[in-house]
């Protein structure tokens, strides 16, 4: 069952979202439901738990989905996850469920290393690049109230009025 989606301008989309402590069925339980409500958004190669009113350091990503798979780790599921390295910097267009009506320029950077734990509590980690990068520090921006549209490199220039909601993945820009 696919979970409702928090639209801007919900201030619940700003709230910090506390550390993952308890590794149980009922963590499980939400990823499994929070996967669906992933998979069932138009276009959606990843979402995160402050999406659905849970303010809890969860986030989900499958660039495998996407027209720019390689590289990619597939489906990740990152519980409090934290970027310990970064390098490069680029502009790319995003676009957020949370934000149905708009794509807009970010710059992120091109490579990260991160750390995260699974769904039994160990410790992960993963080097990611490219559009998958992208997706990840996109969706670990919500885990700290932030939206792409803070990030924006210039309102009046960079962000755009989405003409229509792609339903497949391979026709829409970087987006939760």
């Amino acid at each position: 069952m696919a979970l409702e989606i928090l639209k801007y301008p919900d201030e619940r989309l700003k709230t910090l979202s506390e550390p993952v402590t308890l590794f149980d069925q009922a963590l499980r339980d939400f990823v499994r439901e929070l996967e669906q409500t992933m998979r069932a958004g138009p276009g959606g190669v990843g979402i995160a738990a402050p999406q659905v009113g849970r303010f809890q350091r969860i986030v989900l990503v499958d660039c495998s989905v996407t027209r720019k798979p390689v590289p990619n780790h597939g489906y990740l599921v990152l519980i409090n996850p934290e970027v310990t390295q970064w390098e490069g910097m680029e502009v790319g267009r995003e676009g957020c469920m949370s934000v149905p009506d708009y794509t807009g320029n970010v710059i992120r950077a091109e490579r990260i290393h991160l750390v995260a734990q699974d769904l039994d509590g160990n410790t992960q980690e993963f080097d990611c690049e490219g559009f998958e990068a992208r997706a990840v520090q996109h969706e670990m921006d919500h885990l700290d109230g932030l939206l792409f549209l803070d990030r924006l490199v210039s309102r009046r220039n960079d962000l755009f009025r989405r003409k229509v909601y792609q339903t497949q993945a391979k026709n829409t820009p970087a987006q939760d």
